[in-house]
């Protein structure tokens, strides 16, 4: 007689009860506009954090990293995605020659 781990049966009898369009449902969600602009923005973090445990030498961790670039960098972060076009705005047509 096997005695069977009671987490084995859970997860059979959670399988079992799955919801077959919860796979559609993950991959609508993966292919989302919001999803996407979610995964650019941690892109975004994990780049600064490197680069800032660079500069400083040590590791600064996500948190640290997450919030320092919330408050310094979000704002026109987004507005260059939004608005690609404005990278290439000519800002020295103020000044004389």
């Amino acid at each position: 007689m096997q005695k069977e781990n009671h987490h084995e049966g859970a997860s059979k009898l959670l399988m079992s009860q799955e919801d077959p369009t919860s796979n559609d449902q993950h991959d609508f969600v993966k292919r989302s506009s919001l999803y996407q602009e979610f995964l650019a923005e941690r892109e975004e973090i994990l780049r600064y954090k490197w680069l800032e445990s660079e500069r400083l030498g040590k590791d600064i961790g996500f948190e640290r990293a997450l919030l320092d670039w919330i408050r310094k960098h979000r704002d026109g972060w987004r507005s260059a995605r939004r608005n690609p076009e404005s990278d290439n705005v000519d800002t020295s047509k103020g000044s004389s020659a």
